[in-house]
């Protein structure tokens, strides 16, 4: 008998209680209540999109996932608590790109690296943004816009959910790729935004289909196109904003769930896996629809890290061509 193992033999014997126990974390895990910082104030946007997931995630785990909701500071305060977080996975973070990325680059220090202190984990909704008019406006597609608003430089007002948001970055890359010259006027929020354009106060403007589609079908706006690369299954009659006339043309705004670095990579992959199953939900489905939402996961933790670098290359652009400069 061959008095030592072959080298390789010794590591696979020795990986295999490793393997063992990692089998056993994803399997037992979660055997307590988790906590879910949603990094903004109960009732935005963002909450209301991680509560459906949410609740959807405790049925199918057997605990309860307790949102815990931290407002303030355009949700950069929800991300520093969540980035200092015990990495054990009773700690998960929702986030927007409106925190996660456009506040990098409109603050001028924060607490957080969102592409260094976070495990990437899944998206949960790639939210369809709508190009809106005030039905007064001589403007019924997206060329009849361009074509007015380019006969009357600077005299259309473009609405947003304030400066730095997705709304004034999505308008300002329309305005950018159409050639075209409006005012902004930024409002604090996206009920503010909306409402200025029913009022009159502004004459065009571009913001989430959750919070617009309402005073749509009421008559009180009207819808051009959507801002996605391809049209939206809620909403199949309208183009999108680029085969409308603005070739290469597409902005979605994104919510997704991640966890602080160094969170174990078994725990990961099993919400990840539990977050598709969720998202996969008939319910599920149902709830976001009525929100204007279509959920779409991941197909890996890696691939939504590779999406969430993307999208920070593209929104550095945009606030650069936005002039924004942090404060």
């Amino acid at each position: 008998m061959p008095r030592h193992f072959p080298g390789c033999i010794v590591l696979l014997l020795l990986s295999v209680p490793a393997l063992g126990a990692v089998t056993d974390l994803a399997q037992s895990y979660p055997s307590r209540p988790v906590r879910v910082i949603a990094a903004q104030s109960a009732g935005s946007s963002l909450d209301t999109i991680a509560r459906i997931v949410i609740a959807r995630l405790s049925e199918e785990a057997g605990q309860q996932f307790v949102i815990d909701n931290r407002g303030g500071a355009a949700g950069t305060i929800g991300l520093e608590l969540g980035a200092r977080a015990t990495p054990d996975g009773y700690t998960i973070i929702v986030g927007a790109s409106s925190s996660m990325i456009v506040s990098t680059f409109t603050y001028r220090k924060l607490a957080f690296d969102t592409l260094k202190d976070f495990d990437p984990i899944s998206m949960t909704v790639n939210a369809v943004g709508l190009l809106v008019v005030h039905p007064s406006l001589k403007a019924t597609s997206v060329k009849e816009l361009i074509a007015l608003a380019k006969a009357q430089p600077g005299k259309l007002n473009m609405t947003s959910a304030g400066v730095g948001s997705s709304s004034h970055l999505s308008g300002v890359m329309f305005t950018t790729l159409a050639g075209i010259n409006s005012i902004h006027v930024p409002y604090k929020g996206g009920g503010p935004m909306a409402a200025s354009v029913v009022a009159g106060e502004t004459q065009w403007g571009i913001g989430p289909a959750a919070a617009l589609m309402g005073h749509v079908k009421a008559g009180r706006l009207r819808a051009l196109a959507v801002t996605s690369k391809e049209r939206s299954p809620l909403l199949p009659e309208l183009p999108t904003i680029a085969e409308a006339g603005v070739p290469g043309y597409e902005y979605t705004s994104w919510n997704g769930v991640f966890a602080p670095r160094g969170t174990p990579r078994a725990i990961v992959q099993r919400l990840h896996a539990m977050l598709q199953t969720a998202l996969a939900d008939a319910e599920v489905k149902k709830l976001y629809a009525a929100q204007g939402q279509v959920p779409l996961g991941s197909s890996s933790p890696e691939a939504f890290g590779r999406f969430v670098r993307d999208d920070y290359a593209r929104i550095e652009k945009l606030v650069q061509m936005a002039g924004i400069k942090p404060e």
